[in-house]
């Protein structure tokens, strides 16, 4: 590794959304960069490596100016864009903003020089917008290297411990700096034994990753296991209110800082899915957080503590019992009681990145805790980056949710904790597996910085930004990405009932997969309908969660979003939707529409041949027709599935295999 955060990337490795052709409209102009701070050195870098000439003297008669300056009257990361005298000026209040408006201009291409570039702020809706990794030191003899990763091992750890070479991480960070991430966590949630030792005699390898993100305006955190004081700092307890564990805690958080000054914090997953928790020692979850907080508030770190956590050894013939609830009943109940560095960071959805469910009632529950929407930019539950699926329609849709109806606020002006995502990054040459996938990672950064960007013109900018301004190019990747999200949902799991996947690995169809295990994602299929009763008339009560007006649309048959239907109700067959046809014919007609448009997906690529880089092509070739066998698999498993269980034909006399 040389440490230049300039190093090209080798041959074979896409550069994502920054080739050199990126920059091409910035070579052999002229640039002055002023002002003092470390991420302005990154830029001056940046103009370097993009073949910029330095203006020496003040710089006046320069092209492009990049001044982070007290007098700009910007937020802290925001910057000012303008021309005037045949110069485009960039003004922030700080490097970081320096930063990330040298990429904005980047983005703008040639626009940028043009003399009708309107005067525009750019400022972040979210101070913190973060990408978690669930990376493995060790390989997880079950989850792997990464879990729930669908792009080769960590760009982190091989063998057991930190790469030698970490310049594949410097290209990365370089990546997420330019789309306005600011915050990552380097391990998974799910903390084993080897991880844990990070916190300990592991904090050399945080330090170094530090040092690569650092010149891009990144933080670090770090995952710990609630059970650290016993299983690395030899305590008999971790209870959070015992003195002795508060001391660990606090001398814990104090060696992390005196290694790495500007740490960013803790992400906990406690009391979910097997990992330790303060409910072994009959303490709730604010006790739990605030240990932690306290420890780390003298150096103005933060917690993530994650609301992830339910009863993951549920009884399928108890249709009280919601998993659906389970945040919301453990939560909300503690609102208030958090310490202000504590982040409570929840799940879009009550159950598990669906591919549909409507958004937590947990975010507008929680009025006095700071609360982190989390995304997730990794495919678990969307096609693994196997499937072309285009996620930002649907982050867009969350993102615009009014969870106290029309004319409040937007669920992204509703949480105060930012925005989080688990990130979709390994180390495969195209970085997320399908190189099409790149696309959501791009998304997501957008609108994690400008939660009202469209998705639409964000494709538009990826496309540009990666294969240059080639218009088949991108009317023919238009016409694959556009409207995947809705083309994958109408071949997986109808009307909002989510999972029917494979058990563990969470690939391709069983319909019955997890229908009679204890994790809770049932659909109560039965001969007469399907669908989970979730009202508070009849069911679990779970819509009452909801605020008005939403607990009352959703309770009632009238009003809940035909897309939600199977989430909210159990409802007969032939119950008829708003666009006339019954629910078993909606089944039936959106699982052969949905693969039909897969084919014509196939075929859409196939234009592309010649157009798009070689490899490029080939991997999206191999990776569509995986798509296509899936998709048909997903449609014959599903129709058979509700044929056989309803004994209602298709209308369309088609063949149900």
């Amino acid at each position: 590794m040389t440490g230049d955060p300039r190093e090209v990337a080798p041959i074979g490795e896409h550069p994502m959304w920054l080739p050199d052709a990126a920059t091409a409209h910035l070579r052999g102009r002229t640039v002055a960069v002023r002002g003092a701070g470390r991420l302005l050195e990154t830029v001056r870098g940046e103009a370097s490596r993009a073949g910029m000439v330095f203006e020496e003297a003040g710089g006046d008669g320069a092209d492009l100016v990049i001044e982070a300056t007290t007098d700009a009257a910007t937020a802290p990361e925001g910057f000012e864009v303008s021309r005037a005298g045949g110069a485009t000026r960039v003004r922030a209040t700080t490097d970081s903003g320096a930063l990330y408006g040298w990429f904005h201009v980047v983005r703008l291409g040639a626009t940028a020089f043009d003399d009708t570039l309107p005067t525009a702020r750019h400022e972040p809706q979210h101070a913190m917008r973060m990408l978690d990794h669930w990376d493995n030191v060790d390989v997880h003899p079950v989850m792997g290297q990464v879990e729930r990763g669908y792009a080769g091992g960590s760009i982190f750890f091989a063998d057991g411990r930190l790469r030698d070479d970490l310049s594949r991480v410097e290209r990365y960070a370089r990546l997420l700096a330019s789309i306005g991430i600011n915050r990552v966590g380097l391990n998974n949630v799910n903390v084993h034994a080897r991880e844990a030792r990070l916190l300990t005699d592991g904090l050399g390898i945080v330090a170094r990753l530090a040092d690569v993100y650092r010149p891009w305006g990144i933080r670090v955190h770090l995952s710990a296991s609630f059970a650290a004081p016993i299983t690395v700092g030899g305590l008999a307890t971790a209870d959070p209110l015992d003195p002795d564990v508060i001391e660990w805690w606090a001398d814990a958080a104090a060696r992390v800082y005196r290694e790495i000054p500007d740490f960013g914090g803790f992400v906990v997953k406690a009391d979910s899915e097997g990992q330790p928790g303060p409910f072994a020692y009959g303490r709730d979850h604010a006790d739990g957080a605030n240990v932690l907080a306290r420890a780390l508030a003298p150096h103005d770190g933060i917690v993530h503590w994650r609301a992830f956590v339910y009863n993951h050894r549920q009884d399928w013939r108890d249709r009280s019992t919601d998993r659906a609830r389970a945040a919301y009943d453990h939560f909300t109940p503690l609102d208030g009681r958090f310490h202000e560095n504590v982040v409570l960071q929840v799940k879009h959805g009550p159950m598990d990145f669906q591919v549909r469910e409507p958004v937590s009632p947990v975010i507008p529950a929680m009025r006095e805790t700071a609360v982190a929407l989390e995304l997730q930019v990794t495919q678990e539950y969307t096609g693994q980056q196997r499937h072309a699926v285009y996620l930002a329609p649907w982050w867009r849709e969350i993102l615009d949710f009014p969870p106290f109806g029309d004319g409040g606020p937007s669920l992204a002006e509703t949480v105060r904790g930012g925005i989080v995502a688990v990130s979709n990054v390994g180390d495969d040459p195209f970085w997320t597996g399908h190189p099409l996938a790149q696309a959501n990672l791009y998304a997501y950064g957008r609108l994690a910085w400008d939660a009202g960007l469209d998705p639409g013109a964000i494709l538009d900018e990826w496309i540009a930004l990666t294969f240059g301004d080639d218009e088949d190019v991108r009317r023919g990747i238009r016409s694959v990405l556009d409207d995947s999200w809705l083309t994958y949902e109408a071949y997986t799991a109808p009307l909002g009932v989510g999972f029917m996947v494979t058990p563990g690995s969470h690939y391709g169809p069983s319909v019955d997969g997890y229908e009679y295990s204890p994790w809770g994602t049932y659909h109560f299929a039965d001969r007469d309908g399907v669908g989970v009763d979730r009202t508070v008339a009849a069911g679990t009560g779970f819509a009452g969660q909801y605020p008005s007006p939403w607990r009352e649309t959703y309770e009632s048959l009238e009003t809940v979003p035909d897309e939600l239907l199977l989430f909210f109700h159990h409802v007969p067959y032939e119950h008829v939707l708003r666009n006339g046809k019954t629910v078993i014919q909606h089944i039936y007609d959106t699982h052969i529409d949905g693969a039909d448009a897969v084919d014509r997906k196939v075929a859409e690529w196939d234009e592309l041949e010649g157009r798009v880089p070689a490899d490029v092509f080939a991997r999206g070739r191999d990776l569509l027709a995986e798509q296509q066998r899936s998709a048909r698999e997903w449609r014959d498993h599903v129709c058979t599935y509700f044929w056989r269980k309803s004994g209602v034909p298709d209308a369309g006399d088609r063949v149900i295999p």
